[in-house]
Formats: structure tokens, sequence, C-alpha cells
């Protein structure tokens, strides 16, 4: 094992001017000095013998087949037999792909699909050379597309161990799993450096620090890919990396996903770039450009940071691969057409779902010289480049390959103790007022907690599906809950356990361990306004505050994927500990919350803050180092059984306003209902709430799919067959919108018709049994030109001039219709009328 361990310096002298909070220059103004980057010592990937086949292969390439490996489809939109006629380079299975649209499909399953891709890439046209196909899948903390995989904690927690080599050992692990189910690339790791925690990818972060991320990079990179320069590089049981998301996703304004970096130039190659000097010199062989800015320019599109920083500069010989559909936001592109990406310098598009098109148009423009044939010849380069360092072309089907179908090393236990090593060592205890803990092994303990024995909650994002909603237990077969570990522990010893989400209990128990943290997601499905937990709806606060009236000693294990604002709740505890999400092995917490048996050394935590904790909900920026540092819990905090002395109360003033916290009006956002909110189905058989597992009617009158608008599954398509009435609807607990009606505020839809009507439909908005009103929304969808996307605003006065009762809606928005329609919308919420506010139906 060759762990790169220096530290990088960069220009001596470098002024550090300006700073996150800066006004950003137009695209156009925007300067990128390569002189003052680092010259790094990059992995010579490419070698006179691999460059000698590589030049052999493009000789023989058609610009048909030159094209094609230019391209990545997910394997959602794309068939093995697709492959004859649109000779891609590459698949990949996105958060909600699986074998034959089956995301909790078997491990077998997966690899007969990749034999399947894989043939069908070899067995080409004549006069086309066969070239093996790259397939990619986010194996982000471990293999965890696959149910009975490892499941690791997120790289949050990793950052709070401080071991690098414990880092290349998990990447080792995960890179042995991903090759039993045969695919090649891991989309891993994320080298973002996270400035603003309310960023709904802050858990896929090792730091705020940059040291911690450019200490990590190497050892993840060699733990996947094997020792650059060895025997071992890209052998048997090792798969690819991706260096990700070249540069500066972590640093968006506003902690928006997908938004826009305001740093200086200067502070992009201090924070931002930390991490990428290393994994380059560990040979890392691909990276990915962000979906993010810098300075108001899309980095898929950025030509002097994508060519001349990173590939000229920074000497990258690897492949560039853009992320989902991120082309599409490019100015002057769509999802079918984007020259620009390519002159930018990506070599291969994450074309997810529009890789046809977007082949189509490239060829043309290949043909054409709008992009230049030296361009498309360096992307295909570095692209077969990749694939002969990997092996792709002396390796068999990946059926064959070694550890292809070997089951037992998914989930084996050297990789689940590896895993409860990894989880254990991250937690950081916060609070341990009177020494609570460690408590005796033979006490009797309450476990509360909505989480205790939830693994979808403890694994987060990013675990069987995108967002890591609608597992259940039966989705991880050979994992522990907290709930289980502490029962098993407890009981083995003697003691007694009683779980009780509620915190009810039959026997007064010696202490209370209450397990509660942030529902899972990932991406922008997870962006905050602010750090307050459950603003508006605290109820683990009340759990807490139940049981420590009641005189029982509360241990708080607080999941989450990034610091939260939870003054109150540390209140509430005697003893709290941060658990981030610490993946499939869940007893890990027992092991440090309980003594040792007698006669062995007593468990210790270890793990010390990632992230600054912040002192108030709006201490959005808070990183070590920054004016004004003051957080409540500093940068490298952890406390361990040896500290002793007791926190004073905390204020629990969340420092920011009501109205911020509670959610009135955004109904639907991003993909995903806003609490306290709930999408919910009817028809003649019931109504039943919308998840990822329940997506029609109970009827099945009415059916619900997520696909993609502005982004990736940012919106719903409801699709009514015509059996029946039917209706899709919003609902909550019940809210007064009289002063909201009062302000001329209007009810916003962002829509596509994709089936007119053939029946009318009506749009409501209930109050409450028998109370409501109803509109004519003929004119909104009857009229609507199929597959546009335009935005309505319906007056609330229109409702209540209906006959509604606005001091008391619980349900603000339905759509009914007992005809066939198929409607798509992609963002729901209340707004200010900006002047075309109107009543359908008048």
């Amino acid at each position: 094992m060759a762990l790169v361990r220096k530290r990088w310096f960069f220009i001596s002298g470098l002024l550090i001017a300006g700073g996150l909070g800066s006004v950003a220059a137009s695209p156009a103004d925007v300067a990128v000095h390569p002189a003052l980057w680092p010259d790094s010592p990059a992995a010579q990937l490419a070698t006179p013998a691999v460059e000698a086949r590589v030049d052999a292969l493009l000789a023989s390439m058609p610009l048909e087949q030159k094209v094609g490996q230019m391209i990545q489809g997910d394997i959602s939109t794309i068939t093995p037999q697709d492959l004859h006629d649109y000779p891609l380079g590459s698949v990949l299975a996105g958060g909600n792909s699986g074998p034959g649209g089956d995301d909790r499909a078997p491990p077998a399953a997966w690899l007969a699909m990749a034999d399947a891709y894989y043939t069908a890439a070899m067995d080409v046209a004549p006069g086309r050379t066969p070239i093996p196909l790259l397939f990619g899948v986010d194996a982000v903390h471990g293999h965890n597309n696959i149910i009975g995989a490892t499941l690791f904690p997120h790289n949050v927690g990793l950052g709070a161990t401080r071991d690098p080599e414990l880092l290349h050992r998990i990447a080792e692990a995960t890179a042995k799993e991903v090759a039993v189910t045969g695919l090649d690339w891991s989309f891993a790791p994320t080298l973002a450096v996270v400035r603003d925690d309310r960023w709904g990818r802050s858990y896929e972060s090792y730091s705020e620090e940059p040291e911690v991320v450019r200490s990590y990079a190497a050892a993840v990179v060699s733990g996947l890919q094997g020792d650059y320069g060895t025997a071992g590089f890209m052998g048997p049981g090792r798969t690819l990396a991706s260096a990700k998301h070249f540069l500066g996703d972590g640093g968006t304004d506003g902690g928006h996903d997908q938004g826009n970096n305001l740093a200086s130039e200067a502070e992009l190659i201090r924070l931002h770039n930390a991490g990428y000097p290393p994994a380059l010199e560990a040979g890392v062989l691909t990276v990915m450009a962000s979906f993010s800015s810098w300075q108001g320019q899309k980095l898929s599109g950025s030509e002097p940071l994508i060519t001349q920083v990173l590939k000229q500069r920074m000497g990258f010989q690897g492949l560039v691969v853009s992320d989902w559909n991120a082309h599409s936001q490019i100015p002057g592109c769509t999802k079918d057409s984007c020259a620009a990406v390519f002159n930018a310098g990506v070599d291969m598009v994450m074309a997810a779902d529009c890789w046809k098109g977007l082949y189509t148009h490239t060829l043309a423009q290949a043909r054409s010289g709008q992009i230049p044939a030296a361009r498309i010849d360096d992307a295909v380069r570095r692209i077969l480049r990749v694939k002969l360092l990997a092996g792709l072309f002396e390796k068999p089907r990946p059926s064959q390959r070694p550890l292809a179908g070997d089951y037992a090393e998914l989930g084996s236990p050297a990789h689940r103790a590896l895993a409860r090593e990894a989880a254990r060592r991250s937690l950081v205890l916060l609070k341990n007022n009177g020494g609570l803990l460690p408590l005796q092994r033979k006490a009797r303990v309450l476990v509360a907690g909505t989480a205790a024995d939830d693994i979808g909650r403890q694994t987060g994002g990013w675990t069987i599906s995108w967002q890591g909603t609608g597992n259940g237990r039966q989705d991880f077969p050979g994992a522990t809950s907290i709930w289980q570990g502490i029962r098993e522990l407890v009981e083995h010893a003697g003691g007694s356990a009683e779980l009780s989400a509620d915190g009810h209990y039959t026997h007064k128990p010696d202490a209370a361990i209450v397990v509660f943290g942030e529902e899972p997601y990932a991406e922008f499905q997870g962006d905050l306004e602010t750090l307050e937990y459950q603003a508006g709806d605290k109820r683990d606060l009340a759990l807490l505050r139940r049981l420590k009236r009641q005189g029982i000693p509360v241990v708080s294990i607080f999941l989450s994927g990034r610091p939260l604002w939870v003054n109150p709740e540390i209140n509430a505890s005697r003893a709290f500990v941060a658990a981030w999400l610490p993946g499939s092995e869940g007893a890990a917490i027992a092991d440090l919350i309980f003594r040792a048996p007698a006669g062995r050394a007593a468990p210790d935590f270890s793990g010390k803050l990632p992230f600054s904790w912040p002192r108030s909900a709006a201490q959005t920026l808070l990183n070590r180092g920054d004016a004004g540092y003051a957080p409540l819990f500093a940068y490298g905090y952890g406390l361990s059984y040896r500290d002793h002395g007791s926190l004073r109360r905390l204020s629990e003033d969340p420092g920011v306003a009501a109205p911020t916290a509670a959610n009135l009006g955004i109904y639907f956002r991003k993909g995903r209902t806003l609490a306290p909110w709930a999408l919910y189905a009817r028809d003649s058989q019931g109504a039943a709430a919308l998840d990822a597992a329940t997506l029609a009617s109970p009827g099945r009158v009415l059916q619900v799919r997520a696909v993609d608008g502005a982004a990736q599954e940012d919106a719903r398509s409801i699709s009514w067959s015509g059996g029946g009435d039917a209706s899709i609807y919003v609902q909550g607990k019940a809210v007064d919108l009289r002063r909201q009606a009062n302000g001329d505020m209007v009810l916003s839809l962002r829509y596509r018709v994709d089936r007119a009507p053939s029946a009318p439909v009506r749009l409501r908005l209930s109050c409450g049994e028998g109370c409501g009103a109803s509109l004519d929304a003929g004119s909104l969808f009857g009229d609507a030109a199929g597959g546009a996307w335009r935005t309505a605003h319906i007056k609330l006065s229109c409702f209540a001039a209906a006959g509604a009762d606005l001091s008391q809606v619980e349900r603000p928005f339905e759509i009914q219709t007992d005809g066939r329609f198929g409607l798509s919308f992609t963002e729901l919420k209340l707004d200010s009328n900006p002047g075309d506010g109107s009543c359908p139906g008048s």
C-alpha cells in the first residue's frame, strides 16, 4: 500500500482575495490563470506502450464509433440491443436504476446484466473494432445499490476518524464487492470541501477542512484502483475511481445544489482543489465535472478549468466525464445537442436519458467541424487509454472475471467487521454530563426514537435507491440496526432492553437511549433553508423532554448527514452522540456506549468533528479560519471518557425568524413533498400516501412515477387510466391562509400536460370534511400544448370566493378527474402574484 501523505504547497506568496460572499462576475469576465494552479506530478498514464495501442485503435475506428465512445447512457433508457446501432462507450446504473427496471434485483441479475451489455458492445457491425464497455455505478459508501452489500459510514462520518489508512481499507473492500457484480467503475471519491452545511450533499464530503480531504484522496483512489505503477494496479478485485466533482461543488452560494460558487480563484485553489493533486498523483483514471458553476460559468462548459487547468497545467491524462445530463445546463445547449461540453474538454457526456439524440447531433457536429476532429480524437484517445489501463481489452466477459459471482464476498464477515470498526471510530461524543456514559451492560434500558430499529435511516441517501427512501428491513440482509446491537449486548450481559419508538415503557428504565435524526435524502432533495432540526415540528424534542421529566437519564444518538442546530435536544439529553450516517453495522453504537466486560480494555470515543457545529440555526457559513468564527463545538471537538466536566445549558433561540422555520406554502419541490405536507393518490378504493414504495392509488386508477424536469427526477408524472374517479392531492395539518389570500398570493404550479384529459378536470382546495371549493381546470389543462412546461398562478382568493374556509386548509391542492389524463409537475407552492394570477373557469 502506497498512501501519498505529503502536503501540497502552492504558489509562494499567493494573495488570498475576495470571499464566498463576493459579487460574482459575469461568465465573460471570469479569468483563469493556469500558472497559479499547482503543477502536479500527476501519474503518467500515457506510456509509449499504451499510446501505441491507442494509435492503432484510433486508426481503425470510423467517426460513428468514435462519437459513440464519447457518450454514456443510463440502463433505464438503453438496452444491450441498442448498442448495435449506437456504439456508446459506457453505460451507468443511476441511483434508481437496476436490471430490468428493478433497483432491488438480486446480485446475480446485476452480473447477468453486465454480461449482456458486454456481449452487445463486443458484437460489432462489420468495419468496427470491438471495444469493451465501461459500466459505472455510484458505489459511494460501499456497493450501495446492491441488496446485501456492506454499507460503510457516509463520508461525513469517515471524516471524523482522521485515518487515511482506514479509508484505504474501505475502498479496497468496496472494489471487491463491485467486482462481484461485474461492474467496472465507481463514481468515487467525492473531494468536495463543504463551506455551507445547508447543501444537500454535505454528507458526501469528508470535511470543511481541505487538509482532511487532501489526506484522504490518494488513499481512496489507490484502495479502489490499486497502487499505480505496480502489478496490482487495476488487477482482480479493483475498480476505476472517479475524483469528483471538479470543481468547487462544496462552496456554492447558499449551499444550493448545482449552484454558483463565488470564491476567488485563489480560494478555489486553496480550498476546493485540495484533493485533486494527490488523486492525480495516485493515478486516478477519471474525473467527474461538477454540475455547479464558478463565478457564473457552468463547470461542464469551462474550457479554462477543464482543459487549461486540469488537463494541461495539472497534467491529468485520464478521461473527464460530466454528471447526469449536466450538459443541458450549459448556455446554448439542450439535452440533445451540446457541442460546447465537448469543446470545453469533457471527454464523455453522461447523457443519461438523452443519449440517442445527443449521439445524432454530436455526430453531425463532428462531421461539420463544429466539434474539431482533433478534439474528437483527443477525447476518444483518453477513453481508450483508460480502458486499456483498466485491462478491459484483456478481461473476459464480466461473469468470468475474478470474484465475479462470489456472492459470499458481498457483506462478508470481514467487510462487516471493517464497517463496524469505521462506524465506531466515526462517532463523536458531544456531551456526557455526570459521566453518564458508558452505561452498565446489565442495565435496564429503554431504546426509543423512530430511527432506533430503522436501517434505512442509519444508512441515509444513496442506499439501494437514489434518495435512500422506500427501503425496508428486507432490503438489508445481514445488517444490524442500532436497536439490535444494543439488545444483543445488554441481554447477553444479563440486562434487559425494551424497544418503544414513542418512548412508552412497561418498566421504568435505568436509562433511555433515543435514536433520532434526519430522514434519508440525496443531492438537491436535501438542501435546507436553515440549519434548524425539525423546524416547526419538534416531535423528537417532545419525546426527549417527556423522558427527562420522568427522571430518566437520556442518551441521544443523533443521525444526520451534517451538523444541525439541536440546542434544545442537547439540553434535554444527559449525553449526546453525533452518529452521522453509520451504515449497515448499527452494533457499533452499542460497542461504545456500554462498559467493557470485566477484564477487557474499556472502549472509548475517538471521533473528532470534521465540521464545525453551529451555535444557532443561522450560522450557515461556519468554517475554521473564517472571520468571527464562533461555533458551539469547534472543528476537531470530541469528548472521550477521560474528559470530565459538564456542558452548561444552551440557548434555545434558533436565531431565525419563525416564518423561516415553518413551512406553510412549499408543498412540492425538487422531487419531494416538504414537511409537514405529504402527497396522496385516491380512487374509489381509498387513498394512499405516495413514496418510493407506493406509486399508485389503491385501485391503481392513478399511477405515479418520477421523471426529469429541470433536473434528475425532480418531477412527478401522474397518469389517470379513466377507470373511475381519482385524484392526486397534497395534505397536512390545517393551516390558516387568510393573510396569504388577502395579500393576493397565488398557488403556483409548474406543470406539463402529457395527455389531454378525456373528461372534465377539477382543481380543489379542502378545509376538512365537507369544507372546500373546486374550480374548473379545463382552461389550464384542456388547452395546454402537450410536452411544454408552463406555470399556472391560481389566486387563493378564487377558492375563498367559491366557498372555502381558508382559516383551516388541510388540503391546499387536489386535481380530480374520472377520465384519462396525463400530467407532470415539478413545483407546487404558494407565491406572490406575478401579475398574471387568475381564477380558472371564470
